[in-house]
């Protein structure tokens, strides 16, 4: 997937005020409107217009864009880091809207198909301010014993100028206890004030992991690759395991191989099902630095002269 730049398909510069935006995309889409344009590919560029458009006349999703942009060129190879666009907040709720299956790979792995139409509803909903949406990023911890955190997110505001600047606004959350990576939590009324009288709309807050040294989550469940000197497999130990809670005696059985997989039942993240903790088995070899070391080695191989490793990969 290629980066795009959607200054250059608009032929704006990065600092262009949101009514240079709008003057731009309007001459331009008249120019490639495949009903009217002669010009050579112009449906698709009338297309790539109305992709750049959307980022670039929504306050958030162009603050979001312009932090990943200072780091990539038009046509690089492209994947969005995980993080990407933590702490930033997407107007509208994700709900489909017309115009998005014309939108390109990029757009969706950055935002997602269903941001494509979201603002076209909102006069009929002019009372009430707008859900907002952030991605918020805690330690796997938390989700064992739960938090109260106070997190930083950047909201973008236009001034009297058209111009894009941002605001810092801080908040109070509780992560309750078993939440996992893409749960979102509800904070009512913190997301963009309501029109007049109206209600303010709330705040999504959708939940990631920050990324641990040890282990991995896949849904409930948490995974840690526990190294094993040879002996210990062969014979087998009891070795302390720490968990992301505390740590646990594990026994290790005899004969025990690369790979394999021991369970501990429950002790994954909570919920009213809890997901399990998998301890993969990883065969770490000490290696041969000294003569008594290489010594050692060739008592071994004596020892288990019977042992085929490549049983059954003889051509």
């Amino acid at each position: 997937m290629e980066f795009k730049d959607y200054y250059q398909i608009m032929g704006v510069v990065r600092d262009a005020s949101q009514d240079e935006i709008k003057r731009a995309y309007r001459q331009l889409a008249r120019k490639y409107h495949p009903d009217v344009s002669k010009e050579p590919h112009a449906e698709v560029r009338f297309k790539e217009l109305g992709e750049a458009n959307a980022v670039l006349k929504d306050p958030e999703k162009r603050a979001a864009y312009d932090k990943l942009g200072a780091n990539w060129q038009a046509g690089q190879d492209f994947r969005p880091p995980p993080d990407w666009n933590a702490g930033f907040e997407f107007s509208g709720d994700g709900a489909s809207g017309k115009g998005a299956e014309d939108f390109s790979d990029f757009f969706e792995a950055l935002y997602g198909r269903g941001f494509a139409g979201a603002k076209r509803g909102r006069q009929e909903f002019h009372a009430h301010g707008e859900d907002r949406h952030a991605k918020v990023m805690i330690d796997l911890a938390d989700a064992y014993s739960g938090a109260s955190r106070v997190i930083t997110l950047s909201i973008p505001e236009v001034d009297a100028h058209g111009r894009v600047s941002m605001r810092a606004q801080q908040l109070n959350v509780t992560i309750p206890r078993g939440v996992r990576a893409g749960q979102k939590l509800r904070l009512s009324g913190q997301g963009a004030p309501g029109i007049g009288q109206g209600q303010a709309g709330d705040l999504y807050l959708e939940v990631a992991f920050n990324p641990h040294p040890h282990f991995r989550v896949e849904l409930r469940d948490v995974f840690l690759d526990l190294p094993l000197a040879p002996w210990e497999a062969a014979l087998g130990a009891t070795l302390s395991v720490p968990t992301p809670n505390s740590a646990v005696d594990l026994k290790i059985p005899p004969n025990s191989r690369a790979g394999g997989k021991l369970r501990l039942k429950g002790r994954g993240i909570p919920g009213t099902s809890p997901g399990d903790f998998y301890v993969v088995l990883q065969v770490v070899l000490p290696l041969a630095e000294s003569e008594a070391d290489k010594a050692m080695y060739t008592t071994l191989a004596e020892q288990f002269n019977t042992f085929k490793p490549r049983a059954g990969l003889e051509a």
